[in-house]
């Protein structure tokens, strides 16, 4: 099957001399039909330089860029099939809402009546029905979001690139709007790339994450491989919370010179059950669980308690307890 998007050992560079960053080095990296993938990393990784490539917005200093396999890497944006959604939106404020989202139909010469018709489509699709002849600056932010969708879907491109839509909405809109996307996704059959640094959002809605970091791909999988199995210990850091283990407290405590245990599945332990003790140093409440880290003869472990019932405070002696199965074996030299 031929890949959605293709990316051969692209790289991209900025400045020049002893200034020159790389910002992407030699990513290998293919996007099938189809799929919600998320391309997760920290500010300043590189993720939002791959899609700038991939749009035609920045040239890539090596290697190859592929679209429905054709090669597009130095093609222009407009000659490109792929459409891209920005942060800020982008909207024009003097356009009404219809306007907006077709006036890419508008530049191609197409009648006002096939436009208009096509737009009120698209609106209805992201449940912006009868709001066509309002301005955006009298949309809320997720209306706004979903006016740059459909603008972005009305020449139907084979990729929809989208680079941290929501990321100016409050957490509960951009949970809503989480579903959503996904749902649109689904519905088209486009395929997206979805840029984010928001781990929750890329475990929530991919079916396929790359993560990201220094410019280099940190490891390609599903949201459970990413987070239940990492390929490094940046992964296993920056997805989710976790205690790495490292050395003697590693090696007494899980069997490995290195080890992952995520916080959710360590518990306390009732005597016969525990695989540690230790001194309770903090607490912190995040609602429906308390996050207790307890000093383990010199290694700190966090584990995420149930907020119900008699619960151990800073000072208090407490044992703990996990599957054989929580621990995930790291590379000791795997940074």
């Amino acid at each position: 099957m031929t890949a959605a998007v293709a990316l051969e050992r692209v790289s991209c560079e900025f400045g020049s001399g002893p200034n020159r960053v790389r910002a992407v080095d030699a990513i290998d990296l293919a996007l099938e039909p189809g799929e919600f993938f998320t391309l997760l990393g920290p500010s300043g990784s590189g993720k939002t330089t791959c899609l700038r490539m991939i749009g035609g917005f920045t040239l890539p200093a090596a290697g190859r860029i592929l679209i429905g396999g054709v090669d597009m890497t130095m093609q222009p944006p407009y000659a490109r099939p792929v459409n891209t959604v920005f942060q800020d939106y982008a909207l024009f404020p003097h356009m009404t809402v219809r306007e907006n989202v077709a006036y890419a139909l508008m530049v191609r010469g197409t009648g006002k009546a096939e436009r208009e018709r096509r737009a009120d489509a698209l609106l209805d699709m992201v449940r912006l029905p009868g709001l066509g002849e309002r301005r955006p600056a009298q949309l809320s932010g997720g209306q706004r979001q979903r006016v740059a969708l459909a603008r972005a879907l009305i020449n139907q491109p084979q990729v929809l690139l989208l680079d941290e839509p929501l990321g100016a909405l409050d957490l509960k809109l951009r949970e809503q709007m989480q579903g959503e996307l996904k749902a649109l996704q689904k519905s088209l059959g486009i395929t997206f790339l979805f840029i984010t640094h928001d781990q929750h959002e890329a475990l929530s809605m991919s079916d396929r994450i790359g993560v990201i970091d220094r410019g280099r791909l940190e490891q390609v999988g599903t949201p459970r491989a990413i987070y239940d199995t990492p390929a490094t210990r940046f992964v296993a850091r920056f997805v989710g919370a976790a205690n790495l283990l490292d050395g003697e407290p590693a090696r007494r405590l899980t069997g490995h010179a290195a080890a992952l245990l995520r916080p959710e599945r360590i518990g306390l332990a009732n005597g016969h059950d525990a695989r540690a003790t230790g001194t309770v140093t903090d607490v912190q409440y995040y609602g429906a669980f308390l996050r207790v880290t307890v000093d383990v003869g010199g290694a700190r472990i966090s584990a995420d308690l149930a907020a119900a019932g008699a619960l151990p405070e800073p000072g208090a002696q407490v044992a703990l307890r996990w599957d054989a199965g929580a621990v995930h074996p790291l590379a000791a030299d795997a940074r």
